[in-house]
């Protein structure tokens, strides 16, 4: 293995290791204001520390507290340093300054500095924060309802026609599926592995994807309406499997009400949910699309209606007999921004409070394909769909780099290799800027309906395919699947959304396997549902990291071509894994003892191994 030596200014430096995780926070979860909490670093026991201090600033004046090293006990393969931090702010943001024999050096989010680091990349608590539970354990399945399954054929239109913005005619070909059809396929997800589903949109619009929403209060008829819903939501109950719907707070339909009153009165009440530059003809919209007029949040009563009032839209759903237990919302970087006016932050919150007011426990997903870490510090969204953070650096190293956009040029792109330590770059400075409780439920995905399927955006490479589905089941965050990825289907961003597959003989069986059995990993490891993160290898076409939890320790090695990694010994010892410690891979069974602070590894072509601490693996013979 032709290793690229991790960034070493001083010896055993890249054994210093702090995550917001319960072996680094203790406690980890549900900390409230004036609690005291135990922070650790860890480091090789040869590492030249001479002191430790933890540098925080209560309301705003720095401070430091000396952290003291514990005690050490026989076979320990690391020194821990610990500390007491009471926190007195809703986020207290802390580093580390490390006194050397080579002087000082400070450690944060974004790794070891010589330099005075601004507090960009600080490490965060939260404390009062209402965080989903259930969504650290759960593995999400998103459905195209309408491309899924039908349950009701009666439901079924084919190609129809609806009135469009210009006075023309749009047509939308409609394939049948409904919400019976998804409750119909429950057994066939729960067998999957899958604990929770995201649907997209399903209230009444006229096209297929219905993010032209005309009715907030009722479920899409040809769907099934909202006893469908009901029915759907208690099935779903009973095998203790979750449901977050889709919201278009941003814009609506034109043929919504609210729209058409305003059209046709100037003085109508809902003239001021949207911005007219020259009524009626000339209006704010989505990305120039007409048939989808931006709402205005400068409007009290638009807010009543959405968030704000008693039972407005976003608490509608969340109580009986609904009970959802979540929302995913559409272009949540784009809401309530329109040039001079940027709400996004105000209505952030104030969606957040009417949701968590509802259901303390319920996830707030916001759509974001760029940075999204401003509005994932404990005051908005809990998670965002994770393109930025996670999809995209994975899809550039595995595939090109690719920039698309609305408008010329759409699509920037290059085809040289993407190095791997872009990749694990911009992860990191992705988990840096947003506090560890967030990162942990963050919605990592591989695809959606609105970009190509991972097998397509590969090449058909099945070898590299089983290698990104193996990292997003063992990266921190909460892994997503779309909708017949597991059975192999193909299809560019134009193709995404065609129907499922329900011909077993057309599916993929080895590959569903693959999904089950890591579906099964995911949802049953310690390390990988609560556990921290650490970096131990990057070379030019792989890389390794670690999950540890007290209770146990998962080790991932990703090679993507061409040609194959060599056996080889992959170091360990600076994850503070002691010699002796034995391993087992989760696909081969093979067996691996670490020696000498390495772990020998077999060769390995395009793929990815996963090593499961074998006391800790329950199927070891």
């Amino acid at each position: 293995m032709r290793k690229t030596a991790l960034f070493e200014p001083f010896p055993q430096a890249a054994s210093i290791h702090h995550d917001g995780s319960s072996r680094y926070v203790r406690p980890a979860d549900d900390l409230q204001i004036g609690a005291q909490v135990q922070v650790r670093l860890r480091a090789a026991l040869d590492a030249p520390i001479e002191q430790v201090f933890l540098r925080f600033s209560p309301d705003g004046e720095q401070k430091f507290i000396q952290m003291q090293p514990q005690d050490q006990s026989p076979g320990q393969a690391c020194r821990w340093w610990q500390a007491a931090l009471r926190l007195e702010m809703p986020v207290t943001s802390y580093r580390f300054l490390l006194l050397t024999e080579d002087g000082p050096w400070w450690y944060n989010g974004g790794g070891l500095h010589r330099h005075l680091p601004t507090d960009a990349q600080d490490f965060r608590l939260l404390a009062g924060y209402q965080a989903p539970a259930w969504v650290r354990s759960s593995v999400f399945y998103q459905i195209f309802p309408d491309r899924f399954e039908i349950g009701n054929p009666t439901h079924s239109r084919g190609w129809v026609e609806a009135p469009a913005s210009d006075g023309s005619r749009e047509r939308y070909y409609f394939f049948g599926g409904d919400l019976a059809g998804i409750e119909q396929r429950l057994d066939y997800l729960q067998e999957l592995g899958v604990n929770a589903l995201y649907l997209n949109p399903i209230f009444t619009a006229l096209s297929d994807h219905r993010y032209d929403v005309i009715d907030y209060r009722q479920v899409d008829p040809h769907l099934g309406g909202s006893p469908a819903l009901v029915s759907l939501r208690q099935a779903a109950m009973r095998r203790e499997m979750r449901l977050i719907l889709d919201i278009v707070p941003n814009h609506c339909g034109f043929m919504h009400p609210w729209f058409q009153q305003a059209l046709r009165d100037p003085h109508a009440p809902s003239r001021e949910y949207f911005t007219f530059f020259k009524h009626p003809h000339e209006y704010a919209c989505w990305l120039g699309v007409r048939a989808l007029p931006k709402l205005d949040y400068r409007s009290a009563g638009l807010r009543a209606e959405i968030y704000a009032g008693r039972d407005a839209v976003f608490r509608h759903w969340l109580r009986p007999p609904y009970s959802i237990d979540g929302w995913r919302v559409d272009v949540a970087n784009m809401l309530a921004r329109q040039g001079a006016d940027q709400l996004g932050v105000e209505i952030g919150h104030g969606i957040r409070q009417a949701v968590k007011n509802e259901n303390p426990q319920a996830y707030l997903l916001g759509e974001h394909f760029f940075d999204g870490t401003p509005q994932l510090q404990g005051d908005i969204w809990d998670a965002t769909m994770n393109y930025a953070g996670f999809a995209r650096p994975l899809w550039f190293w595995l595939s090109h780099f690719h920039i698309n956009q609305h408008g010329a040029p759409s699509r920037i792109e290059s085809h040289q290799p993407w190095p791997t330590q872009a990749l694990v770059d911009s992860w990191q400075a992705f988990r840096a800027a947003i506090p560890w409780a967030i990162a942990r439920q963050q919605y990592n995905l591989l695809d959606s309906h609105d970009t190509s399927r991972i097998l397509t955006l590969l090449g058909g490479s099945m070898a590299l395919n089983r290698l990104a589905v193996g990292v997003l089941m063992t990266y921190p965050g909460v892994p997503a699947v779309y909708y017949g990825d597991e059975i192999g289907m193909q299809g560019d961003v134009s193709q995404a959304r065609q129907s499922m597959l329900w011909d077993e003989q057309a599916w993929d069986h080895d590959l569903r396997s693959f999904y089950r059995r890591l579906i099964q990993l995911r949802r049953s490891s310690p390390a990988l549902i609560s556990g921290g993160f650490q970096l131990l290898l990057v070379d030019e076409n792989s890389l390794a990291y670690l999950r540890d939890a007290e209770e146990e320790q998962i080790i991932v090695i990703a090679q993507r071509g061409p040609g194959q990694l060599p056996a080889s010994a992959l170091p360990v010892r600076h994850a503070a894994i002691p010699d002796g410690m034995e391993f087992v891979e989760i696909f081969s069974r093979q067996r691996a003892r670490v020696e000498n602070g390495h772990l020998p590894a077999p060769r390995l072509e395009a793929g990815i191994q996963i090593w499961q601490s074998a006391e800790s693996n329950r199927d070891v013979p």
